[in-house]
């Protein structure tokens, strides 16, 4: 409904691949400019969205339109996580840490 009442807008296309030392999200949302595209990490979740305007009895009223909302593993360093644009495409990498490849730990039993 809203995107009927906000005069219509494309789908945004989203790709996940994977790499050896980190995950890759691309996103290309036609008509969206990529300054408005936020992205945030909040309570482990990444989040990435653009706020849009709705004109209501001549109050602005903006609203999130979310484009990807989902918990980061607990194998990405989230200090690390970047952002770039490539083209028309925002790329959004998610680096690996110590624990991608596991973690072992021996553990003596005390008495």
């Amino acid at each position: 409904m809203m995107n009927t009442l906000n005069g219509g807008t494309s789908q945004p296309i989203i790709k996940l691949k994977q790499f050896p030392a980190y995950r890759q999200i691309a996103i290309r949302a036609p008509g969206i400019a990529h300054e408005h595209i936020k992205i945030e990490v909040n309570n482990n979740q990444l989040m990435i969205y653009y706020l849009t305007t709705v004109t209501s009895r001549e109050k602005k009223i903006s609203f999130h339109k979310g484009l990807y909302n989902k918990s980061i593993p607990y194998f990405v360093d989230v200090h690390k996580i970047t952002a770039s644009r490539e083209d028309n495409v925002l790329m959004i990498r998610l680096p690996f840490n110590e624990l991608y490849n596991g973690y072992h730990r021996d553990i003596s039993v005390s008495h």
